[in-house]
């Protein structure tokens, strides 16, 4: 009996030795399992054998062969419900039954196995599993066996480790094969994502696989579709500041999870994500995860090499387009004036709504307003109330609806001059170099109209100067060719009018600069009084002659209160020169009123004396209407200018020419002494001079006029010669 036993352990050795050096020979997995299923199943004629690898935190069967259909459905199976001695230790049933009964051990009772052992599957550093070899009759177990089977186990597992690493090495081959077959230059990124995804999936037996691109500008991930499967995923998923990749995809080279991602990487730039997911049997595994790092390594730069490939085509096509558009908006400049078939192009081109504002920020031109884009009118009041910022430059506002995009504010710059802005309701990352170039030129072509339109409008705000310069002279020569002017601009010469002359005085400072500079300023002032004005006062004349402004407004206007009208017309006109010169103010003179052409003339000259007067006289009210002036009505009507200069010579003339360099202060002392009737102290206040120094300077004034200022007579006549010198001499 001892040498059969022995004999019997020397064929037991001997065949799982002949079969370890088998196992090492095969190249894959299943392969291995299968042949050293069978080596059990013929050399000992056992009813079950099976192979039980451990997936994670569960047991799997990897091959098996006798048992019932139960023995299929109870995987996978917990470990934590398994005694722990199947991987470790293994062997018989009896040493499994003294350890507390797991849920394998109530398997195997219900396969009605008499006798079965585990044998683990277990190399230095990890149990991968056990070998499990069963008889439905009892077969008494040899306790020397166990050794050998227990050493069998290592062998079992150094041929499951090669085998795996063979297959591994065989799908990188594989995949190389691949990649060299089916990818291209010039492969469209769609039909590369295809192949990679294909890729993953067979390779690791997921029933979903994916790819996300990054999008640097938009700072996101998306979709990059097609994808294996289908999985409830984000289309796009927005990256934020201090977060890292891990946080967005929780199982990044997360091995033994029911989900598996890995980074695809460029010059160590990631430039996406490759996700797998429901593996069809188990968790995902290392191997799994040293696959797709090596799909990753190789599809990285071929997906960035197709991206870049695709925005070259479509920087390409984008351009052909914008060529295609610049030579529309270039002939329609040359051939049309109207600013809405050039903004009809430009909302087109960018398939955005568009608005032209001029100057003061009033639309003038807009088209694409449509389903969720919002209401033009909330965009344009939005864009008002930020007035001050946008004079600044180029800026960006967030559109009032949140499911609308950004709103691009750029100013149309032409000759160096504002001319008005152009707003497009679009998402601020959208806007590209090409964008950006096409914008560019969309400012240039308004820019070009504008211009073109102010040419024409200059044109005629000179012929409309130059025969209102004629109608406003003494002797009119042609009345006919005047009366054809008014005609072409729509004005009616023979209804009733009132001529109103306007100044602008700047601040004390700017009043030292630059004489040109300073014109320039005034004239530029006057221009957006003009342009404002002219908005809402459509029946009022506007010209310039020489440094004044004229206003020829209808007097039907004034209604039956002359004065209210003009002082309202006054503020009004004051409010527009501050908002472009906040320390700038104006001076209004008006004339009488005009009914018949010979009557402009004096209306205008009444007016430039009333503006004399309020200039000098009555500069904190700021304007005056000529026949309100008093004495200086009844004055302007002298037949003969001469007299006013005799007048003038005779009561003021000694006082300009004081020899002492004071004549200013002499003059300027008796006029206000005589305003405040004689009162020193009214006129001391007034001064701003001491007492004594009144005293000196009236005493003064009384030997060079030589002239008893108390008496009334002299009063009323330097008072008239006052009002004279303000009617003749002031400029």
């Amino acid at each position: 009996m001892s040498s059969k036993r022995e004999a019997l352990i020397e064929r037991i050795e001997t065949h799982l030795r002949r079969t370890a050096r088998h196992l090492v020979k095969f190249d894959t997995l299943e392969e291995t399992l299968n042949y050293l299923l069978d080596s059990f199943w013929m050399e000992f004629t056992c009813d079950f054998v099976a192979i039980i690898l451990k997936d994670n935190q569960v047991l799997i069967p990897k091959a098996w062969k006798g048992g019932t259909k139960q023995f299929e459905t109870a995987f996978p199976m917990r470990l934590d419900r398994c005694s722990s001695n199947l991987g470790e230790t293994g062997w018989d049933t009896e040493r499994i039954e003294a350890d507390n009964p797991c849920e394998f051990h109530k398997l195997m009772k219900r396969e009605k196995l008499t006798t079965w052992f585990a044998v683990p599957v277990k190399d230095d550093e990890e149990s991968l599993g056990f070998c499990v070899i069963g008889f439905q009759q009892f077969v008494p177990m040899i306790t020397e066996t166990e050794r050998i089977f227990l050493e069998f186990g290592k062998d079992v597992a150094v041929a499951i480790r090669l085998a795996q690493d063979k297959e591994v090495g065989q799908k990188k081959m594989k995949g190389i094969k691949w990649f060299n077959e089916n990818i291209f230059p010039g492969t469209p990124i769609e039909q590369l994502v295809e192949k990679i995804v294909e890729q993953a999936s067979g390779g690791t037996r997921a029933q979903f696989s994916c790819i996300y691109l990054y999008d640097e500008v938009a700072n996101e991930f998306y979709f990059q579709p097609p994808s294996v499967g289908w999985m409830k995923r984000p289309e796009r998923i927005k990256v934020k500041k201090n977060k890292e990749l891990k946080d967005y995809f929780p199982y990044l080279e997360a091995a033994g999870q029911d989900q598996l991602s890995v980074p695809l990487v460029v010059n160590l730039r990631t430039i996406g994500v490759l996700h797998v997911a429901e593996k069809q049997e188990g968790s995902f595994t290392e191997e799994d995860l040293e696959l797709l790092d090596f799909l990753s390594t190789h599809a990285s730069a071929l997906l960035e090499n197709a991206r870049l490939y695709q925005a070259e085509i479509d920087l390409k096509q984008r351009l052909q387009t914008f060529m295609g558009h610049q030579q529309r908006l270039v002939k329609q400049t040359v051939e049309g004036e109207n600013l809405d078939v050039i903004t009809q192009t430009i909302s087109t081109l960018f398939s955005r709504p568009v608005i032209l504002f001029d100057r003061f920020l009033r639309p003038i031109s807009s088209l694409g307003e449509g389903k969720g884009v919002g209401a033009f009118q909330e965009i344009i009041s939005g864009i008002q109330e930020q007035k001050e910022q946008i004079k600044k430059g180029e800026l960006w506002l967030e559109c009032l609806d949140q499911n609308n995009p950004d709103i691009g504010i750029w100013p149309v710059i032409g000759s160096g001059d504002l001319l008005g802005y152009l707003t497009i309701v679009i998402r601020k990352e959208d806007v590209d170099d090409v964008l950006r170039l096409t914008i560019e030129h969309a400012l240039n072509v308004y820019a070009i109209q504008f211009i073109k339109q102010k040419l024409v409008m200059d044109t005629r705000e000179q012929v409309k100067d130059g025969f209102i310069g004629k109608l406003f002279e003494e002797k009119i020569e042609d009345q006919d060719k005047i009366i054809e002017y008014a005609n072409l601009f729509n004005w009616n010469l023979f209804q009733p009018h009132r001529i109103g002359v306007l100044t602008i005085q700047l601040a004390e400072q700017e009043n030292h600069s630059d004489l040109l500079d300073r014109e320039a300023q005034k004239s530029w002032v006057w221009e957006q009084m003009k342009d404002q004005l002219s908005l809402a006062e459509k029946d009022i004349m506007l010209s310039k002659k020489g440094d004044e402004f004229i206003l020829i407004v209808p007097s039907v206007k004034e209604q039956d209160d002359v004065h209210s009208f003009w002082e309202k017309l006054y503020l009004r006109l004051n409010k527009l020169a501050a908002m472009e010169n906040p320390k700038s103010r104006v001076s209004l003179g008006v004339g009488g009123k005009a009914e018949r052409i010979t009557d402009y003339y004096y209306c205008y000259k009444q007016a430039v004396q009333a503006h004399n007067v309020v200039s000098l006289r009555f500069r904190e009210k700021g304007f005056a209407l000529f026949e309100e002036s008093g004495a200086y009505t009844l004055l302007n009507n002298l037949k003969d200018p001469s007299v006013a200069t005799l007048f003038i010579n005779k009561y003021l003339t000694p006082l300009l020419n004081y020899t002492e360099g004071k004549g200013a202060d002499l003059f300027n002392t008796l006029r206000m002494y005589l305003d405040k009737n004689g009162n020193l102290k009214d006129t001391m206040d007034a001064l701003y001079i001491h007492r004594s120094t009144l005293r000196y300077r009236i005493e003064r004034i009384r030997e060079v006029l030589e002239l008893d200022l108390e008496n009334a007579e002299n009063r009323l006549n330097l008072m008239i010669a006052y009002k004279l010198y303000d009617l003749y001499y002031t400029k």
